[in-house]
């Protein structure tokens, strides 16, 4: 399935969604970002303590938002695939950010989580049957399909 198979662009999510190519089928997608940032190892390690302001996030705190967010919405899809109806609520990701331990980890050990995660995120939702990923829940107030 591809964001053209999407029943409606869910709110706040489609700044996201929309920077999918339509046509990219949902598993090739997270296979091919689960790559992404291996390739850019060598400048994540030479600029992992970089930071443009003194308040904003490293390269390691990013990446471990990235981790972070993919558990968080793995979990979401999870719920709405096994049409729980429970309104699930949002999360600070600064409040997240400021209680890791991003930037006492090295850069390798992240990429390996990385990757891990990504992984269970691609199993995950390669098992969903075509009706799962069509469920829909609610998420922050707004109406958000597995897909």
């Amino acid at each position: 399935m591809t964001t053209k198979d999407l029943p409606f662009l869910p709110e706040f999510y489609d700044r996201y969604i929309n920077l999918v190519h339509p046509e990219l089928a949902l598993i090739k997608a997270l296979e091919e970002t689960k790559l992404d940032f291996a390739e850019h190892k060598n400048w994540l390690l030479k600029n992992h303590n970089y930071r443009y302001q003194p308040d904003k996030w490293t390269p390691r705190d990013m990446l471990q938002h990235l981790i972070d967010n993919d558990r968080i919405q793995s979990y979401r899809a999870l719920a709405f695939a096994r049409t729980d109806k429970v309104k699930l609520p949002g999360y600070d990701e600064n409040l997240y950010a400021n209680n890791t331990n991003a930037n006492n980890r090295s850069v390798e050990d992240l990429l390996a989580e990385y990757a891990i995660v990504r992984e269970a995120t691609i199993i995950l939702f390669s098992r969903f049957t075509k009706e799962q990923l069509l469920q829909e829940g609610v998420c922050s107030n707004i109406r958000v399909p597995v897909l």
